[in-house]
């Protein structure tokens, strides 16, 4: 004679649980790698929006020193740490990088260089909308031994236009997502506890107490949300390992304290949708009358 296993309370298949769990955070962790490295190459993009000044074409060393100091107190430079982002370049300097890359003597043909000294300086992001960049072209075009202000206008009305475009995109689908995966898990669980229902209706007929009844589902939802967060971050680490590995320059897009964050926000949330939506199932079979239990 064959004799059926006794139910534990707070019992439910562990392995269809915690899959279930983990794919759905993987996908979560994955959508947040997404938008980390999508946000870290949005700023990349920022940080490289230059304006060339142009100087006349017999300016002097004090010129270019006096034109030097009042770049790096302007306010719309970008700083990296104490020191402000411009950069002079010489017109000879010029003249080798555009031999170098054309593989054309220009100045040979010509008898001349007609290039110019130039300032490149980075612009803070604050400053980078169209009408702000037009009032910094005008400033600068009216200092002394300053020839030509040039920034590439449809350029940066472009990148201002596609960045709203990705972050509206993103944050979409990232509410819609976040929808779907609680409602996957919740139902998961939901059906997972059906198996429980009368187990917990013969607790409650022996006086036993909701809160008496519900820990020891609340304690395995955790462990059982805890272990989905641990397996989803391993599989998460070793995607981005992977990617690493055949993208070199992805490491360029990452920060190691975000990366952390987002694995700490991925056991969390782990466990606190596992915890309520334990926590709801259990409390609706509480509720149900008998025969709604069949």
């Amino acid at each position: 004679m064959k004799y059926k296993k006794k139910k534990k309370l707070g019992s439910f298949p562990y392995i269809s649980v915690v899959f279930s769990i983990t794919l759905a955070l993987f996908l979560i962790g994955l959508f947040g790698l997404l938008i980390l490295h999508s946000n870290k190459l949005k700023n990349v993009i920022r940080e490289n929006i230059t304006i060339q000044i142009y100087l006349d074409k017999f300016v002097t060393e004090n010129d270019k020193i006096r034109i030097n100091k009042l770049l790096t107190r302007k306010k719309y430079v970008a700083k990296k740490g104490d020191k402000s982002l411009v950069e002079f370049v010489s017109k000879e300097d010029a003249a080798k990088l555009f031999i170098e890359n054309s593989g054309e003597d220009f100045i040979e043909f010509l008898g001349d260089n007609p290039l110019r000294d130039a300032f490149n300086i980075k612009i803070v992001p604050a400053f980078q909308q169209i009408d702000s960049l037009s009032k910094i072209k005008t400033e600068l075009s009216k200092v002394n031994s300053v020839f030509e202000v040039v920034y590439v206008q449809n350029l940066v009305q472009s990148i201002n236009k596609n960045i709203t475009k990705i972050s509206l995109i993103l944050i979409g689908f990232t509410v819609i997502l976040l929808i779907t995966i609680v409602v996957l898990i919740n139902n998961t669980i939901k059906l997972a506890l059906f198996s429980q229902r009368f187990l917990i209706r013969s607790m409650q007929l022996v006086g036993a107490k909701a809160g008496f009844i519900v820990l020891p589902f609340i304690r395995r939802a955790g462990l059982h949300g805890l272990s989905a967060g641990i397996f989803a971050a391993l599989l998460l680490f070793g995607l981005l390992t992977y990617a690493n590995s055949v993208i070199e320059e992805l490491k360029q897009l990452q920060s190691t304290n975000e990366l952390l964050i987002l694995l700490a926000i991925i056991l969390l949330l782990g466990i606190v949708i596992g915890m309520a939506s334990t926590y709801s199932a259990v409390k609706k079979y509480l509720k149900m009358s008998l025969d709604d239990l069949y």
